[in-house]
């Protein structure tokens, strides 16, 4: 099984890759259009900001190609809001995979939402043999409100989603790659379904 790490310099790329090599699973880092749209699976890292992050995807020819793809796609934190319509952050225009729109937290609670955080109301193959209210890290200052493809949901002074699901694509606010065995669990059913 080829496993592609798109690379566009704004991801927590180097994580993800040894994640998956302790799961005895080879991938390869690349921005390379060809060699992305002929692997298996496609994970669609993100940290950092939306407005730098969406210029460096349209610099590579990215922002086209992503949402085309036909594979199953995982976006992790910023790959999942970037897969959205528009973020808040920086004002910017998205990947429109999702309708949906990326919302900052509101200053009630402490921005940005750092460590672990639990996940409830699990409705897709990547939760398998994931209990309900289980702990994933999270990083985050920026959420996706609750849609009608939300396949998990957190809580941090509102409920909101944690994970959402569309066709090929689906994505996750937490870092499975920093959350421990139940993130291994969360990587191998994405590489396993």
């Amino acid at each position: 099984m080829r496993i592609a790490i798109i690379d566009y310099g704004s991801g927590n790329t180097q994580s993800v890759k040894y994640a998956l090599k302790r799961l005895g699973c080879e991938s390869l880092l690349t921005s390379d259009k060809e060699v992305i749209s002929t692997s298996d699976k496609v994970i669609f890292p993100g940290v950092g900001q939306a407005s730098s992050a969406m210029s460096k995807l349209k610099f590579k020819g990215l922002d086209i190609f992503i949402p085309n793809l036909k594979q199953p796609v995982l976006g992790i934190c910023l790959g999942m809001q970037l897969m959205c319509n528009f973020s808040e952050e920086g004002n910017t225009d998205c990947l429109k995979i999702f309708d949906s729109n990326v919302k900052r937290f509101k200053s009630t609670v402490k921005v940005p939402q750092i460590g672990w955080n639990t996940v409830f109301d699990l409705k897709t193959s990547l939760f398998d043999s994931i209990n309900e209210n289980e702990y994933m890290y999270l990083v985050h200052s920026y959420y996706v409100p609750l849609l009608a493809t939300t396949v998990a949901t957190s809580n941090y002074g509102i409920n909101y989603s944690t994970a959402i699901k569309k066709n090929n694509f689906i994505g996750v606010q937490f870092h499975p790659e920093k959350s421990g065995s139940q993130g291994e669990v969360i990587l191998k059913n994405f590489i396993n379904n």
